[in-house]
């Protein structure tokens, strides 16, 4: 399944790397991460690597392949 996540602010190509899984776009005050999540725990998993790299995910939906 294909995620998004709407993270507060531009997060650099640099602290991105940090999601070698998923797309980056920058959009007005946002940056937008999307990809495949393979399950539960690799969402989960993501999730965390945001809060541990201290970015604020505003919303987070599936997106329909």
């Amino acid at each position: 399944m294909q995620y998004e996540f709407r993270v507060t602010g531009r997060v650099s190509a640099a602290l991105a790397e940090a999601f070698p899984e998923l797309a980056r776009v920058l959009i007005h005050r946002q940056t937008v991460f999307f990809g495949p999540v393979t399950d539960e725990a690799h969402l989960y998993g993501l999730l965390a690597r945001f809060r541990n790299l201290g970015l604020h995910v505003e919303e987070m939906r599936p997106v329909p392949e």
